[in-house]
């Protein structure tokens, strides 16, 4: 190999690296979750801390994001499955949607389309500039924080299957 084809090689590598490094979540495992306040698309007012006590998904997606609507059923099936479990360590279980935006009307039919019955959904509508977007470093979509009843961060980007089997091992028996 040519010297010329080392330092391709080289600032290829590097800029891969900091690609990826970049993708990364600002949060990991074991933090501490950062507490916001936001409207719903419904006009009621939630803070995350209004969640202690209960394990969340917050769960950062895009009307616009084919991987997040594929995965929406799989969500909606999981709250199904989990809203009414009690929990050994928790109270309930929460899904709060984060919706990274620009027009309201896709947003709102999206959620009607895909069934997503919770009523936490929202979004500033200015996409990756949204302030909680920011706040979590989410620098792409799908984007899924679980955190646990003291707010600590479980998982980050788990996957759906995942989820559930956590939150199945902390069923009351």
């Amino acid at each position: 190999m040519s010297k010329f084809n080392y330092v391709l090689f080289a600032f290829v590598a590097i800029g891969l690296a900091f690609y990826f490094i970049r993708k990364l979540p600002k949060f990991n495992v074991g933090e501490k979750a950062t507490d916001f306040s936001a409207t719903t698309l419904y006009g009621e007012e939630l803070t995350l801390s209004g969640f202690e006590g209960q394990y969340v998904l917050l769960d950062f997606w895009g009307s616009w994001c084919p991987p997040c609507r594929k995965e929406n059923p799989a969500l909606v099936n999981l709250l199904i499955k989990h809203q009414d479990n009690e929990y050994k360590d928790a109270t309930a279980f929460q899904i709060v949607s984060v919706s990274v935006e620009t027009k309201q009307k896709l947003w709102e039919n999206a959620i009607q389309k895909d069934g997503l019955f919770w009523k936490h959904h929202i979004s500033s509508i200015k996409r990756f500039n949204d302030p909680i977007v920011e706040a979590y470093g989410v620098k792409e979509i799908p984007t899924k924080y679980f955190i646990g009843p003291d707010f600590t961060i479980l998982g980050v980007n788990w996957t759906v299957r995942e989820i559930d089997d956590y939150l199945t091992k902390q069923i009351k028996s």
